[in-house]
């Protein structure tokens, strides 16, 4: 139905129309471009209008990585507005981050003024000429799902609803939108628009119910299937018929390099993080929503071993090389096509006796990879500095189901035992650092009654201008714990090296120029600084204690929390 309200300005507009359209949050990091959304926002405030709430966030990687953090626990994009081409540049590796992760954001930004006279909002600061570009939106274009720049008041519902439903529709991503200061100052009477939206994003796809067939009778005959996933608990909704095709297969169930939760990490036939070991003996292999199962140039299943992989593009179009053989591609949701393909096998059926001598060797393998993960972690737990495994071992004891883990690096999740979909996050295969901190509050914000804990490295935490997140953090009543696993180094940067060259000068010297992070700052005084609890940790000891009472801040006294944990440096 169409409906019709009064407004002053194309920028009133467009605040009105967010607002229709489901958007509860406005992330901004504020410029001179901002002046008509700051007047209509004191409009709307005055007469009671509160969405979508403006959050100031003071530097654009937080913002970005707070709105990153929102859609990926909802599902629903939020907006994102940052100041002309400074304010994207500052964003863009957080625009990065999110487009790996499709991840559904509007990331809007100011246009510098157009015009140097005459029309409402005309340039009239200095930096107003020094800040134009050519094309504004070609700094971001290759990792933007689309973009464009607001011609007029009368484009708004057009342009707003197209912008949602492609952030939306699959593979969800990121979309830029310009908006030039005239325009967003012209003057309008009213708005008119449809509500609900007459444009949305298209409805969720399975795969072809022939190709599931052939897939399923390729497992069904296979002689030791296996199944590499990394995001597809992107939807929550994917875990369950993972787990029953597994389970009609008896066929393990492996995280390489998980970006989400995608299978229980309690359930017998989950293998852990590391497929390798079983990549020569695998056929076929699933791969579901896995940009990279494993790395060729170390170590690859055999040439004639059936691969099947599943994901809204198989593909991955969007990534200019990769080679991984699909001989088999079902596109379409996961949730989707795995419930179609679980279906399909269980409908075959299969030997009894081979599925269940298959079940017994995967029930044992994972027995033995959770005891030696707890015996790995026992090892070291008096150790000083403290062993990362310790550390990791620690946080998966004082978790539970109602607690989200946002984890930037370096938690170990071999030591976690985490069951409960939607409730594990980690980093965008792109890797752009500093989205852990933001992330973190973004999903507090979505949702408020869930514990979330933020694993960051140090080098993460740096990255995540900590300064802006604690501040925000404290400034929008967002409780989060902060654990920082400080080992004064780039550990990635260290283990490149060692597998690019493992007899090399750098291992054999013990030199790596470049990847050092000593003397390290003392973080958790950044964070007191900003009136966050924070404590720092040095002796394994006293670890457990240190976590409870963490803990303990952030859900009773509601104040957000960091414990600076003292880490083994790694060596070459």
């Amino acid at each position: 139905m169409l409906k019709k309200v009064a407004v002053e300005s194309a920028a009133e507009a467009y605040l009105e129309l967010l607002a229709a359209r489901g958007v509860e949050y406005f992330f901004a990091n504020a410029g001179t471009d901002f002046a008509p959304i700051i007047e209509a926002y004191a409009k709307r405030a005055a007469q009671g209008q509160v969405l979508p709430r403006p959050l100031t966030v003071p530097h654009e990687i937080t913002a970005i990585g707070m709105a990153h953090g929102y859609a990926m626990v909802t599902g629903r994009p939020q907006v994102v507005m940052v100041h002309v081409i400074v304010g994207t540049a500052n964003a863009l590796g957080g625009i990065i981050n999110a487009a790996r992760a499709h991840a559904p954001i509007l990331v809007t930004a100011g246009r510098t003024p157009l015009t140097e006279d005459k029309l409402p909002g005309a340039r009239n600061r200095h930096i107003h000429w020094g800040q134009e570009s050519f094309d504004q939106g070609a700094m971001v274009r290759e990792f933007v799902k689309w973009d464009y720049e607001l011609r007029m008041g009368g484009q708004i519902e057009t342009v707003v609803d197209r912008a949602l439903a492609i952030a939306r529709s699959e593979p969800q991503g990121p979309v830029y939108l310009t908006l030039p200061r005239e325009i967003l100052s012209e003057r309008l009477e009213s708005l008119e628009y449809f509500d609900p939206a007459r444009l949305g994003p298209p409805a969720a796809t399975v795969a072809d119910a022939a190709a599931v067939e052939r897939a399923a009778e390729m497992l069904a005959t296979g002689r030791n299937p296996i199944a590499i996933v990394k995001s597809s608990g992107r939807d929550p909704g994917a875990v369950a018929p993972l787990v029953a095709l597994a389970e009609a297969l008896a066929m393990p169930v492996f995280d390489q390099a998980a970006t989400h939760l995608n299978f229980p990490q309690d359930h017998p036939l989950y293998g852990g993080g590391d497929p390798t070991a079983y990549l020569s003996d695998a056929d076929p292999i699933v791969v579901v929503e896995a940009d990279a199962p494993w790395f060729p140039a170390l170590r690859a299943p055999r040439p004639e071993t059936t691969v099947i992989q599943i994901g809204h593009d198989p593909l991955f179009s969007r990534y200019p090389i990769r080679g991984f053989a699909v001989d088999l591609g079902l596109a379409g949701a996961p949730r989707l096509t795995l419930a179609a393909l679980a279906a399909a096998v269980q409908r075959r059926g299969g030997d009894a006796t081979t599925l269940e001598a298959r079940r017994r060797r995967w029930e044992a393998e994972h027995r033995k990879l959770v005891d030696a993960d707890a015996t790995r972690a026992a090892a070291v737990k008096s150790d000083s500095p403290i062993d990362m495994a310790w550390l990791s071992r620690c946080i998966g004891d004082a978790i539970d189901d109602e607690t989200i883990v946002i984890n930037e690096y370096d938690l170990d999740t071999s030591q976690t035992t985490q069951r409960r979909p939607g409730s594990y996050f980690s980093q965008s295969p792109a890797s752009g650092l500093g989205w852990g901190l933001g992330a973190a509050l973004g999903a507090k914000l979505a949702a408020p009654d869930k514990t979330v804990v933020c694993c960051v490295g140090d080098g993460a935490y740096i990255f995540g201008t900590p300064t802006a997140a604690h501040w925000a953090a404290r400034a929008h009543n967002l409780p989060v714990l902060t654990i920082v696993f400080n080992n004064r180094a780039w550990n990635a940067v260290k283990r490149s090296v060692v597998s690019h060259a493992p007899q090399g000068w750098a291992v054999r010297t013990g030199s790596m120029p470049m990847s050092e992070l000593d003397p390290a700052p003392d973080y958790e005084g950044i964070a007191r600084a900003c009136g966050n609890w924070a404590e720092r940790v040095e002796e394994g000891a006293k670890l457990p204690d240190m976590i409870r009472q963490a803990l303990r801040i952030v859900r009773e006294d509601k104040r957000p929390a960091l414990l600076n944990v003292i880490c083994k440096k790694p060596t070459p």
